[in-house]
């Protein structure tokens, strides 16, 4: 691998080397690597534009790998790939995407993952999207998330977008049976023209099933953000969804939650709060000897963690 996969590979994934167990990593539409354990099975979709993940019953503390690197400008791909979660797994999935575009000519991922979570099982999916080069090209990438989950399991999701993507439309549509719960988390950062939208679409179909959707994010320069989330309960649950959002600038922010209670026993909350960061924030931290833009830094990174 070159310094720019190795570089992609350490922001997306956290990889300083070829991972241990099971991974494939995916350099400009091929893979480069794979393997496979006793426990978990990597193979190829029988359309070839993707993969199948297939993570045996009973599997407890181990990991896939899955990261994407794109380093040729103008290289646009959908890629499909599908998770099996066995029956009272335990497992960590790291996913990612970097984009190095150098060139002239826009450069695009979408990835659309499905997921089909076990009873008993606990996932926790992360997944990091970065963005580098000094071209004019864009950087374009549209992950879809499907969560399928059943009776009492668990699913947490980190979502990450801090630096480089020129735009994005993040889509998430999640349905949970008996007992099911899901966490999410996303972060997300906007600087210059970028354009970045979430949609998230979560059904509470079973009774005792509970999400919960948090969105934090800081919107730069002329930037856009737009954050949609909506939660359907169908049967006695529970569902909370925030959208905490750093406007600064001349950037745009628009959030947008909405609850739809299909059952007398369904308890949704949903909260959001735009605005800029304060003042007195900003000159105690200068008290302490940080410039102004070192302050803003630092309550961003702050916010952001």
């Amino acid at each position: 691998m070159d310094q720019i996969t190795q570089h992609i590979l350490e922001e997306v994934a956290g990889l300083h080397a070829i991972p241990e167990g099971a991974y494939n990593i995916r350099e400009n539409g091929k893979s480069i690597g794979r393997s496979s354990t006793d426990e978990i099975e990597i193979g190829t979709r029988e359309d070839g534009k993707g993969l199948v993940v297939k993570i045996k019953a009973g599997t407890k503390n181990k990991s896939v790998h899955i990261p994407v690197v794109i380093s040729q400008s103008g290289l646009t791909e959908v890629v499909y790939n599908d998770f099996y979660i066995g029956e009272d797994a335990d497992v960590t999935i790291i996913a990612g995407c970097g984009i190095h575009n150098a060139g002239n000519d826009a450069s695009k991922h979408d990835g659309i993952h499905s997921f089909f979570v076990g009873k008993n099982a606990k996932v926790k999916y992360v997944e990091k999207h970065y963005g580098s080069g000094d071209g004019n090209g864009e950087r374009i990438m549209n992950p879809e998330t499907i969560v399928e989950m059943e009776e009492n399991s668990y699913m947490e999701m980190d979502t990450v977008q801090i630096k480089g993507v020129d735009s994005t439309i993040r889509k998430t549509n999640a349905k949970l049976k008996d007992g099911a719960k899901l966490v999410v988390m996303e972060r997300l950062m906007t600087h210059g023209k970028q354009h970045a939208e979430s949609y998230f679409d979560v059904y509470c179909n079973g009774a005792d099933s509970g999400a919960n959707v948090v969105s934090r994010s800081v919107a730069k320069e002329d930037s856009y953000q737009k954050f949609c989330s909506r939660l359907i309960g169908n049967a006695a649950c529970s569902g909370h969804t925030e959208c905490d959002a750093i406007i600064m600038d001349n950037a745009k922010i628009s959030a947008v939650p909405e609850l739809e209670a299909n059952h007398p026993d369904a308890a949704l909350i949903h909260e959001a709060a735009i605005g800029k960061i304060a003042g007195e924030q900003i000159v105690k931290l200068m008290t302490l000897g940080l410039s102004e833009e070192e302050a803003e830094e630092k309550i961003v990174e702050g916010f952001l963690r």
